[in-house]
């Protein structure tokens, strides 16, 4: 199961029918909005197929300016990783193992590249071992 937030933005003139609409489109949950158009809801789905299938619902209700997602949560993504880090060893191989060549360490540690190196990294964590 995926939960998401999401906040809808219209102008203030529209903004009692936008809520409206939201409140009875039967994609999401309306929560609260603001004067200023802004109007916080939540989704549900299976999958992100899903989500993204009521999310085109919501862009597509009359004077919405945009709807954007703010936070996700995904169950299974989350039982999947919580998986992968029970069974891992909390110590990796490679600093246990002294016929590691430093050549083949991956490091992770670069600022400059964090965006790059973080994706690698979320990839290489069903791989306990560490080396290339």
């Amino acid at each position: 199961m995926n939960i998401s937030s999401i906040v809808v933005q219209t102008t203030p003139k529209f903004l009692d029918e936008v809520v409206e609409s939201l409140k009875n489109c039967e994609v999401c949950d309306y929560h609260l909005h603001d004067e200023k158009g802004r109007v916080i809801i939540t989704i549900e789905g299976e999958d992100v197929s899903e989500e993204l299938g009521k999310l085109k619902v919501i862009e597509a209700i009359p004077h919405v300016i945009a709807a954007d997602m703010q936070m996700a949560y995904s169950e299974d993504e989350l039982d999947a990783n919580i998986k992968v880090i029970n069974e891992s060893d909390a110590v990796p191989n490679m600093l246990n193992d002294e016929n590691i060549d430093i050549d083949n360490v991956i490091y992770h540690g670069d600022l400059k590249k964090k965006d790059s190196e973080l994706q690698e990294f979320a990839k290489s964590l069903s791989n306990t071992d560490g080396v290339k």
